[in-house]
């Protein structure tokens, strides 16, 4: 017989605590899974903290609100827009998607803020994500974010704030609207050297947008420049993203390849959900690593624009950096991830390039910002200029510096308990790794161990994935390689107490 037992009268049980807010800044701005934390709702709280720091330094403050291609990235915007507007805060509306660097130029152009931009960047499509970009156009410092993030808190914790918040059709009110793409396009005008691109000879282009915001301005550069015929593919929307993400990595470039062997191109061109990464295929269909290019770059610049200053990297990034640079008399400085660091030193004007191995980079005299459309284009100019393909250019430098430098990340799908135990481990002092002698500790972020034949490996946990990563560098792709393998071992028999 089963028997039930009524429930009691009064509910002694304890209240269950508030949950924490999801508004959490990672190295390139908050990110979630739509629907699950990344909501209308919570879009609402975290554009409303936004606006209370804005008010908190100028009275009478106006934010640029930009979006991607992404699923609902009009809805979003307008909400944001909607929200900005009720709380005092002069919102400028893009007409359409737009690229982060088209984004940071607006911003330094009008003087305004700073900018709400509604993107996941490279990141699957069930991902969104909001950047908040400074007054100075670069991705907002710690400080400030962690202002954003105690203000979310707090409104997060009130329940009047978590009203309903998908912008209804029927309202009707005009925000006034930006278009960036005259002004960006104008200043790639002034920092790419298309007379080179127009000459006989110069390099055939295929672009690929990615399904994301590269398409309409890489591919109408090169147009309004008179690149006469380029290809571009992937340029309509697909907020799916072909079930892949908008990354330009190796894997999701081999429909590039494709095309770049199939129409005879020297040089293959791609540009990430957001358009401040970059993706570069070589005449022979080959993925050429962000870490190459970087380099080739900066011997470019100097030796093209005579700027001969210092360049900039994060500590996962290639050293290949520092032999060029020590090869024209002059140093790396080394920042933690997040381009945010390497923006701080264009705005001083110290350096010629900052770069990071995850495809991003600046130029001196441009935005505190990745810009994925420009090192596409810079690319496509040095091989017109230099008359010689990558895989040629890249070898000739690896003479010139005395050694190779072949970098790799590879990233780690940890269970929470493995990645607790596994960083516990690596606050160790290691003399020894792997069965290699440790010359020099770096903690700048994550655990970096340099060894005496100038490999090296790092480990850290991702910004912006919930991953670990590991970087590893060496003088040949094997041994890149089987450096990864042995630390992916390492991991786990550390977290067994191995």
């Amino acid at each position: 017989m089963l028997e039930c037992i009524a429930a009691p009268r009064y509910n002694t049980a304890r209240p269950k605590p508030m949950a924490a807010s999801p508004i959490k800044f990672g190295t390139s701005g908050w990110r979630g899974i739509i629907a699950d934390d990344f909501t209308f709702g919570n879009v609402r709280i975290a554009v409303a903290a936004i606006a209370e720091h804005v008010l908190s330094r100028n009275s009478r403050p106006t934010l640029l609100v930009a979006h991607d291609t992404r699923f609902f990235s009009e809805e979003f915007a307008r909400t944001a827009a909607t929200e900005l507007e009720e709380r005092g805060v002069r919102p400028l509306l893009c007409t359409g998607a737009s690229p982060t660097p088209a984004v940071a130029c607006e911003i330094r152009r009008r003087k305004i803020d700073g900018a709400i931009n509604f993107t996941a960047s490279h990141n699957p499509a069930e991902y969104h994500g909001l950047k908040f970009s400074a007054a100075d156009g670069g991705p907002t410092l710690p400080e400030v974010t962690r202002d954003i993030e105690a203000r979310a808190a707090k409104l997060h914790a009130r329940p009047a704030e978590k009203r309903a918040a998908f912008p209804s059709p029927h309202d009707a009110r005009a925000f006034e609207r930006v278009d960036l793409a005259p002004p960006y396009l104008a200043r790639l005008a002034e920092l790419v050297r298309f007379g080179d691109l127009r000459k006989q000879g110069a390099p055939r282009i295929v672009y690929d947008a990615l399904h994301g915001c590269g398409a309409g301005y890489l591919d109408r550069a090169l147009m309004e420049q008179g690149i006469a015929g380029q290809e571009t593919i992937r340029a309509e929307r697909d907020v799916l993203f072909e079930g892949s993400g908008p990354d330009v990595s190796e894997e999701n470039l081999k429909r590039l390849s494709e095309n770049v062997i199939a129409h005879k191109a020297q040089i293959g061109l791609a540009t990430d959900g957001d358009a401040d990464r970059f993706g570069i295929v070589d005449a022979q269909g080959a993925w050429i690593a962000p870490n190459h290019i970087l380099g080739l770059l900066y011997d470019y610049l100097i030796e093209s624009r005579g700027w001969n200053l210092d360049a900039a990297r994060t500590v996962a990034t290639s050293h290949l950096l520092d032999a060029v640079a020590s090869k024209h008399g002059r140093k790396v400085h080394q920042t933690p991830v997040g381009f945010k660091y390497i923006g701080q030193l264009i705005l001083q004007d110290a350096i010629v390039l900052g770069g990071e191995e995850s495809a991003g980079l600046s130029i001196r005299g441009h935005i505190p910002e990745k810009d994925g459309i420009l090192a596409c284009l810079l690319v496509a100019e040095m091989i017109a200029a230099r008359k010689a393909p990558l895989d040629e250019q890249l070898r000739a430098l690896f003479r010139r510096v005395g050694r190779e430098y072949w970098p790799l990340r590879t990233n780690l799908h940890l269970p929470e308990e493995v990645k607790t135990r596994a960083v516990e481990r690596l606050k160790s002092d290691f003399s020894e790794f792997l069965g290699r002698r440790v010359a020099q500790t770096d903690r700048t972020d994550g655990l970096k161990l340099i060894f005496d034949d100038g490999s090296w490996i790092l480990l850290r946990l991702s910004g912006t994935e919930p991953l670990m990563r590991v970087y590893t560098e060496s003088a040949t792709p094997e041994e890149s390689a089987r450096l990864a393998e042995q630390a992916r071992a390492w991991v786990f028999a550390a977290a067994a107490g191995g």
